[in-house]
């Protein structure tokens, strides 16, 4: 089945590349410079694309991310410390997000002759983005199906949606993922922070996954004090 992917160069959607690669037909991966605080992610994007041997897209929404103020990703708001899922990494929402990007990419699998379109949400991401839970992925394919309808027919693969970080590195290191060559830090300095919800959030998931971590961190103990005070 051809497959784009929806592909930030995070650690959740590389690994999901690599899935894709090993058990579909990997077409593309698509990126969106959205006007995020750093595009240092975009960079491990394109390697995936390389080491994967296929296209990389990348669509420059800049100007509709200056549209959807006040989110620590897209304005000069600091980015909280902590875990994941605290009600201060709210900060980190960007407004509709996902199905702006979905729409894109549905657009651009129907256009491609491509039979589904891939995203990385996941478990952990349920709490604080609405966008990424499976009832609105659900709906996404209803309304998806309607917008194409005699047109193409593109599915909405999402195998994360259920399954928690820790059960994506466990999926990536069964693909041979490069986890060393993938970016989640929010804050985009030379080194992972260690400090920010989605650094905290990947050094815990290795540590439930029981697989070495490869990343080099500024503060590689904060995450245990956070845990360990929830």
């Amino acid at each position: 089945m051809k497959t784009i992917v929806i592909c930030s160069g995070g650690l959740d959607s590389v690994s999901l590349a690599h899935k894709v690669a090993a058990e579909r037909d990997l077409t593309a991966l698509l990126s969106f410079d959205y006007g995020q605080r750093h595009a240092k992610e975009l960079d491990f994007a394109a390697a995936c694309a390389q080491r994967l041997d296929v296209a990389h897209h990348v669509v420059d929404l800049r100007s509709v991310g200056a549209a959807l103020s006040g989110s620590a990703l897209t304005d000069d708001v600091d980015v909280p410390d902590g875990h994941y899922q605290e009600d201060t990494m709210r900060i980190t929402v960007v407004p509709n997000r996902n199905a702006i990007m979905l729409a894109v990419g549905f657009g651009m699998a129907a256009a491609q002759g491509a039979s589904a379109i891939a995203a990385a949400v996941h478990g952990g991401d349920h709490f604080i983005y609405p966008d990424c839970r499976p009832d609105f992925i659900d709906a996404f394919q209803a309304m998806e199906t309607k917008a194409l309808d005699g047109v193409a027919k593109v599915d909405l693969y999402t195998p994360f949606v259920t399954i928690s970080k820790a059960d994506i590195v466990t999926e990536g290191a069964r693909h041979n993922t490069p986890f060393a060559d993938t970016w989640s830090c929010y804050k985009g300095g030379d080194l992972h922070c260690g400090r920010c919800g989605t650094c905290v959030e990947r050094r815990e998931a290795f540590h439930l996954a029981g697989v070495d971590d490869p990343t080099v961190y500024a503060d590689p103990d904060y995450w245990r004090s956070v845990v360990e005070g929830r």
